[in-house]
Order: structure tokens, then C-alpha cells, then sequence
């Protein structure tokens, strides 16, 4: 039998109330063989909450703030969103690296603030084309990795995500997702469940599932297939 693991669901700025309600409905009707975190924008988070009757699915936001209160326009923090229902929250996703200029020492501080609230941080690392194509991306791993973690907790996961893979269709081989994800087990030790993301879709999310040291998948644009992510959620 397959052992149950972690399927993150990342919407970015996607869906509606309709939809949300529509997926959440079907995906809870399937015999789930695995957990999904399911992170809609901030704006479906409640009505999210309200939806879930299912012990195999739970609520993740998409970012904090590394501040629990005060005056950030625009920004929210852990506290606002462990009232809405969530137990996870995404920190350090690339594309807030990328479009936000967020630094490994802020990531960190975000996933101190996130447990600090009672939330699990799903804390994204990973290296871009260039330093894949260079040879050091372990390198990068490890600088990320000695940077972004928290000191006092070790209530959080790591989710590598090769940059050149997010929204390409390319994915990692499983040669390269079972030498990065070992290595990190490495650097992690036990206990910290590590998941993959970068164009995993219903094709290759078992055969990725089924590698060494990946105890989960965080996915993007395939998360909003309501019978593609379902397959996944299945195992299928």
C-alpha cells in the first residue's frame, strides 16, 4: 500500500469562489490516498475553511509577512492568516525571490514568524538555469538552506524547486530530484519532510512521488486541473 504523502496545491493568483468550492468538493468525494495542502489566494482562505470536511486536506496561504502587526499596507500577517483556518504557509517561493527581491535572511525570518503563529512554512529553495549550468547548484542549495531555516523549531518543510523547471514543462529528471532531494536529506537530517516542485503534472507526479527522499510535491498551474490534481491526490 502507498504511504500517504504531501500534495501542495499552489494557485498562486488564480480561481474563484466557485471554483474553490467546486474542487474542494470533488477532490473530498475521491478515496485520497495522499494529504493535500490546498494555498488559494489570501481572498479564498475563509471560504476555503468553510469547505473542508476532510481529515486528508488542509489550508495553506501563500506568503506572510515577517511582522505580526503594524504599519505595512498591502501586507498580512501569520496571525491574520492562522485565524482564517490555515495550518501552512508558502515562504521563499521563487517567484517572490524573483518579482519581490526577497533575501534568504527575510525568508528566514518570515519562517520564524510562521511558526511563531502555529503555522508549518513550506520554505521554497532552489537554484535558477545559470547555476544549474555552472555546477554549483548544491552550492546554492546549501547556502540557502544554511540561511532560511529557522533556529528554534524544526516544525516546517523544505520544497526544492529548481527555478528552470517552474512553469516550463520542464521538469528534473529523477536522476537530478533524487540526487538534490539526498543531498538536502543531508543537510536537513530526519524528520523534515521535503517536497519537489517544478512541472509536476498527473504524468510524472507518481513516478516522482516514488523517488527516494520525496515525501511530497508542491504543484503549480497542474493544481488548478480539478480531475488532473485528482489523479494525483489518488495516486493514479
Amino acid at each position: 500500500m502507498t504511504s500517504p504523502k504531501i500534495i501542495a496545491g499552489n494557485w498562486k493568483m488564480n480561481g474563484t469562489e466557485a471554483f474553490l468550492k467546486e474542487c474542494l468538493s470533488y477532490w473530498q468525494s475521491l478515496d485520497l490516498v495522499h494529504n493535500l495542502v490546498i494555498c488559494p489566494p489570501f481572498t479564498l482562505l475563509t471560504e476555503a475553511c468553510k469547505n473542508i470536511h476532510s481529515s486528508k486536506v488542509s489550508l495553506g496561504a501563500q506568503d506572510c509577512h515577517q511582522k505580526l502587526n503594524g504599519a505595512f499596507t498591502g501586507n498580512i500577517s501569520a496571525n491574520h492568516i492562522k485565524e482564517t483556518g490555515c495550518s501552512h504557509v508558502i515562504i521563499g517561493h521563487s517567484e517572490r525571490r524573483q518579482y519581490h527581491g526577497e533575501n534568504n535572511d527575510l525568508i528566514k525570518a518570515k519562517a520564524e514568524i510562521a511558526i511563531s503563529s502555529g503555522l508549518k512554512p513550506i520554505i521554497c529553495v532552489g537554484e535558477n538555469l545559470s547555476e544549474r549550468e555552472q555546477g554549483i547548484a548544491l552550492k546554492i542549495l546549501q547556502t540557502q538552506i544554511t540561511a532560511c531555516l529557522p533556529n528554534s523549531s524544526r516544525d516546517f518543510l523544505v520544497a526544492y524547486e529548481p527555478v528552470w523547471a517552474i512553469g516550463t514543462g520542464k521538469a528534473a529528471s529523477l536522476k537530478d530530484i533524487e540526487e538534490v532531494h539526498s543531498f538536502l536529506r543531508g543537510l536537513v537530517g530526519a524528520g523534515i519532510l521535503l517536497l519537489y516542485g517544478g512541472s509536476v503534472t498527473a504524468e510524472n507526479c507518481k513516478e516522482i512521488l516514488s523517488t527516494n527522499d520525496v515525501d511530497g510535491v508542491l504543484v503549480g498551474g497542474a493544481s488548478l486541473k480539478k480531475e488532473d490534481f485528482g489523479r494525483m491526490l489518488c495516486n493514479q
